[in-house]
């Protein structure tokens, strides 16, 4: 397997969203950055999602191989095999890496953060093994996601503070509305709209922000532009319309940890946020997002 191939099968294009949701949790749980423990936590993470996109291509491989023939799998490119222990052992590094900040560390979280990995691992695998047949598999993917900022937050604080879930809360709704856009993603088009509305959530909840975070302000009128400028894509319904609307929802999450991170005054990090942001747009030419 070449690295192209591994990066096709990793959505590596989508890893800075992951990263800023990793720099919310923190924020949102009241802790500090430092430089080792981000990283730590950075390459922890990674290994959950890229890990997990691995899991998704070989449990769909016989799905792809009629709708979607030049994925690595079907085309040939990997086995299966190997795809499968791939990915079952990044997530398996992964709680044993969240597992090493709870016990080798002196904030006296235990295993606490190992729970939190464990959380996500499962979450990860019962998505991409049942995903394609189930109809609640929009609100899957949303508690992935949510689960990362709860496993990351239980990096620093236990138990975890309110905010953080509130933002967990945000991030699962926004997940919904982007995963049902993305299961339409073959197809062409889209029957109903009305589960997109879930992407009005952050919205609502950014305004309030603001009243009190002024600041936020920016960070919120970002995200509403490019939620807006995502959802012009799925009302238009040109050719390969749908797909650009998931990418570009996709790279809307840094916007969101964006707007919460503003939200709690951390604006320079909200700014490497936005980074982000931008980062995943660049990639996305290059690595497939979807």
């Amino acid at each position: 397997m070449n690295w192209m191939v591994a990066f096709k099968l990793g959505r590596v294009s989508n890893l800075p969203t992951v990263w800023t949701n990793v720099w919310a949790a923190v924020v949102l749980a009241g802790g500090s950055f430092q430089i080792l423990q981000t990283v730590w936590l950075l390459v922890a993470f990674s290994l959950f999602y890229v890990g997990g996109m691995y899991l998704n291509d070989a449990f769909d491989a016989d799905i792809d191989a009629k709708e979607r023939p030049e994925r690595p799998i079907p085309s040939g490119q990997v086995s299966r095999r190997l795809v499968y222990g791939a990915g079952y052992g990044m997530l398996l590094a992964g709680v044993l890496m969240l597992a090493g900040v709870g016990l080798l560390t002196d904030r006296g979280l235990g295993m606490w953060p190992a729970l939190g990995g464990l959380g996500l691992a499962s979450a990860i695998v019962l998505y991409d093994w049942t995903h394609k047949k189930s109809p609640i598999s929009p609100a899957l993917m949303g508690i992935c996601r949510a689960l990362v900022y709860i496993a990351a937050g239980l990096c620093v604080a236990v138990p975890l503070p309110i905010p953080l879930l509130v933002g967990a809360g945000l991030l699962l709704c926004y997940l919904v509305g982007l995963t049902y856009v993305a299961k339409h993603e073959n197809l062409g088009r889209i029957a109903n709209l009305w589960p997109v509305a879930f992407l009005a959530a952050p919205v609502v909840y950014g305004v309030g922000l603001v009243v009190d975070r002024p600041e936020s302000a920016p960070f919120l009128v970002l995200l509403v532009v490019w939620i807006l400028v995502s959802l012009y894509f799925l009302v238009r319904r040109r050719a390969g319309d749908i797909p650009r609307a998931v990418v570009s929802l996709i790279a809307g999450i840094a916007l969101l940890d964006a707007m919460l991170v503003a939200g709690s005054g951390e604006i320079q990090l909200a700014l490497w946020a936005i980074a982000g942001f931008l980062l995943t747009l660049a990639l996305q030419r290059y690595v497939p997002g979807t």
